[in-house]
């Protein structure tokens, strides 16, 4: 039996558990009060806030810090493949450089110092930049404004390989089109265990979502952007924050958004339903990249647990190839998943470089 600690950190939350392989035996964790970290300007300068928050977690539950193994989400490093990756100095220090200031940048760190006191691996698995894109698919009409990957690598990889182990089949043997549905929405087209195309989810690209602007027509973007009437960080948030549901209806509460929806009651009504529909033009999207050869459409995330939702994305698609509901997000049991594979060596342990 493996013993192994999880951390994720998120903007305003941390969560944490203990795993035995592959059974969580201890959940612990917490939202910040807003209070606290107002405090400090940069997700990066919480370092210190959080790993304190970590130990004093563990302390108080009388949780021993020996461990076989911790593991941290991944943060926002360069573009590399997927898989299960040992932290290193080298990524440490990318990490504490991150171009992009996110509180996941703070896992990694984290773990390493928890693995150092009990002499055991850390290891980061399937981070947002996972990039395994084909050449064709990151080129756009401009040169010098590639398409980056940036998506729910994680959630979208282990939904991907439990599908697969459900219906007796190695992930590395299927394609499969993967809808994260969440706050941010990305569809990935995974092709025999690589995703090969995907929309940039943190910036917004792809369907509009509770958060996200989606695609914007583009002379119309150019307009906003140089009308005088917005700020760079203004627009920015226009895109990723207060976009999508949040920009047309004013919430992003995707069971009162769904109830009213359903109900018939307007603009709930169209604005939904043109949310819904740029899901289902992007999975038509990747199957495409797949060249019509995708095994399942598998919808996962917070959204698919909405009947509504899902059965309105099925209606448009499901004639491509069969729908299956895998609803939620299980970060925590994929990121223990990655590290008991590692410790067991069923899964390669790769160098960050």
């Amino acid at each position: 039996m493996k013993k192994i600690l999880v951390i994720n950190p998120g903007s305003t939350s941390t969560k944490l558990a203990v795993y035995h392989d592959l059974h969580p035996v201890w959940q612990g964790g917490a939202h910040h009060p807003m209070a606290e970290l107002a405090a400090f300007d940069h997700a990066a300068d919480q370092l210190d806030y959080r790993r304190r928050f970590v130990l004093d977690r563990l302390q108080a539950d009388a949780i021993p810090v020996c461990f076989d193994a911790v593991i941290a989400r991944g943060g926002l490093l360069k573009p590399i493949p997927g898989g299960v990756y040992a932290v290193n100095e080298r990524m440490k220090h990318d990490l504490v450089h991150a171009e992009m200031d996110h509180a996941c940048n703070l896992g990694a760190l984290i773990a390493d110092e928890i693995a150092h006191r009990c002499h055991c691996p850390a290891y980061i698995a399937d981070p947002v930049v996972v990039d395994e894109l084909l050449p064709r698919a990151r080129l756009s009409g401009l040169p010098g404004l590639e398409r980056r990957s940036i998506f729910h690598a994680l959630n979208q990889k282990a939904v991907a390989r439990r599908y697969a182990t459900s219906i007796g089949r190695r992930y590395e043997d299927l394609n499969l089109v993967v809808a994260h549905l969440g706050g941010g929405i990305s569809v990935g087209a995974h092709r025999r265990g690589k995703v090969i195309d995907v929309n940039n989810a943190l910036n917004g690209e792809g369907p509009f979502s509770p958060e996200r602007a989606g695609t914007l027509p583009c002379c119309s973007l150019v307009d906003l952007c140089f009308s005088g009437r917005y700020s760079k960080k203004q627009v920015m948030k226009m895109l990723a924050g207060r976009g999508g549901l949040i920009a047309h209806l004013g919430l992003n509460d995707m069971i009162t958004v769904a109830q009213k929806a359903e109900a018939g009651e307007e603009p709930f009504h169209e604005v939904l339903e043109a949310m819904l529909y740029t899901i289902a033009k992007q999975i038509g999207a990747m199957y495409v990249a797949l060249e019509g050869k995708a095994d399942a459409i598998i919808l996962t995330g917070g959204i698919a647990y909405s009947d509504y939702c899902t059965a309105a994305i099925r209606r448009q698609v499901d004639y491509l190839a069969p729908v299956t509901v895998c609803p939620g997000e299980d970060e925590m049991g994929a990121l223990a998943f990655n590290a008991l594979g590692a410790l067991n060596g069923t899964l390669d342990v790769k160098t960050y470089e």
